[in-house]
């Protein structure tokens, strides 16, 4: 009888123990505010910057054809390595904070330099940030 009562007693600090994490298991998902800073998400492309020596070309370990014809990325087959980023001489390709890239159609996923050199989300709805369009004016 009182292995029985020290098994019982041990299920129920067990089970005490356990209820405390009720409800916690949604904060095991991270969120978007929680991940890291050098987080690897849609490349920014900086047109002035670029000198067009085509180190990011040479450096993609996706097999591509090594002769840069236009200034784009296909992020459909884009691994997000970061070799790009890492060995541009003139640092005009940065890494954003930007992933949530679905779409519904694939050819979507082929950004052309414009769509590389727009801003990043975190950026757009930074309210610290004024456009030069809707910044006050000194008026002298």
């Amino acid at each position: 009888m009182f292995p029985m009562l020290t098994g019982l007693m041990k299920y129920g600090q067990q089970t005490i123990r356990a209820a405390r994490y009720i409800g916690k298991s949604f904060m095991i998902a991270l969120s978007h505010a929680n991940r890291l800073p050098r987080f690897r998400g849609r490349i920014h492309f900086e047109f002035d910057k670029c000198i067009a020596c085509e180190v990011c070309v040479r450096v993609c370990p996706i097999d591509l054809p090594k002769e840069l014809l236009n200034y784009s990325i296909d992020f459909g087959i884009c691994i997000f390595c970061g070799n790009c980023v890492e060995y541009c001489p003139t640092n005009c390709l940065s890494m954003t904070e930007e992933y949530e890239l679905s779409t519904y159609d694939r050819h979507e996923f082929n950004s052309n330099q414009i769509a590389l050199g727009r801003l990043p989300m975190s950026v757009i709805d930074d309210y610290t940030i004024r456009t030069i369009l809707n910044s006050p004016q000194k008026n002298e």
